[in-house]
């Protein structure tokens, strides 16, 4: 089942749940005009537990936060707002339409790019980047990493028919990848798969709470990739153990010292590559907060597609 499938199913569930509660609410007198919302209301209260038990959980494995990055009450709460709005915007409608999609500029300087999405999403995550890329005119394809349970490695043939299929279509010898969570560790799957000749085929990899060393919120995921996403899983040692110093290089790893999925936070800390922290961010909103984006565009606008001819 494709995480588009899976998402309208569970939007689905909630709507029943939604209607259920309102049913139960006018059986006990609730005016109709009021029980509808309050159903509502009753979901939209459950995928908001949801996610403060995410940080809740999270918390549980972190990493120290460094003093520069730590929030006061004020703060938490308006990153746990934020992170929630991304969210049920995502899940609940954005992901849940989404297709992947390809968009060439054939007179862009800038070099192509390809999008990989995290564990459980699709390509509707990089809804607030992709406007972005359109307006610089930079050449962009989305993938949808399917099936959704599969192991990560199964993952590197599609991103090698994709990034092909980018350089020929924009006549570029090199993509640059933009991946979030477990599409980082795609990414460098890829890589790996493909040696010598994927890595001259990259410009740059740019990896948004990526975890890289495992997180221990993946002990409650299900499916191949999420058990290889556990910290000190035998993949993810034999990921590190086929990098060398030009491979890690190409990565800039961004990431949150408050992402509620990847904990311990400084799993997304990986030697060799150039780490961008931040704090105050949720692990989905990163794919939408203003600074994640800016540093994107930013790194991508210094490359260019004469460099790489």
């Amino acid at each position: 089942m494709s995480a588009r499938r899976l998402l309208r199913l569970v939007l689905l569930v909630q709507c029943a749940a939604a209607l259920l509660v309102a049913w139960a609410l006018l059986g006990h007198g609730t005016p109709g005009w009021l029980a509808l919302p309050a159903g509502v209301g009753a979901v939209a209260l459950v995928r908001l537990l949801i996610n403060m038990n995410n940080f809740v959980l999270s918390a549980l494995f972190a990493s120290p936060t460094p003093s520069a990055h730590r929030l006061g009450l004020g703060a938490r709460v308006r990153m746990l707002a934020l992170e929630y709005r991304a969210s049920m915007v995502m899940t609940s409608w954005l992901m849940a339409r989404a297709s992947a999609a390809t968009r060439i500029y054939p007179d862009s300087a800038q070099v192509p790019v390809l999008l990989l999405h995290g564990y459980g999403a699709n390509s509707g995550y990089w809804a607030h980047l992709t406007p972005l890329l359109d307006a610089a005119r930079t050449s962009h394809a989305t993938v949808d990493l399917e099936p959704v349970a599969a192991g990560i490695d199964d993952y590197a043939p599609l991103v090698e028919r994709h990034v092909q299929a980018l350089c020929a279509a924009t006549g570029a010898s090199r993509v640059a990848i933009v991946a979030h969570s477990m599409g980082g560790l795609v990414a460098r799957a890829w890589l790996r798969a493909y040696g010598r000749a994927a890595i001259a085929r990259v410009a740059r990899v740019v990896t948004l709470g990526t975890p890289h060393h495992g997180t221990a919120m993946a002990r409650f995921g299900l499916g191949l990739n999420a058990a290889q996403m556990r910290p000190g899983g035998e993949w993810l040692r034999a990921l590190a153990a086929g990098e060398d110093a030009a491979t890690r290089a190409l990565i800039i790893s961004i990431y949150s010292h408050h992402d509620n999925i990847v904990a311990p936070q400084t799993s997304s800390m990986l030697p060799g590559a150039r780490n961008v922290e931040l704090g105050g961010v949720g692990h989905v909103a990163l794919g939408r907060d203003p600074r994640v984006l800016a540093a994107i565009m930013r790194e991508l606008s210094l490359l260019s597609v004469a460099a790489g001819r």
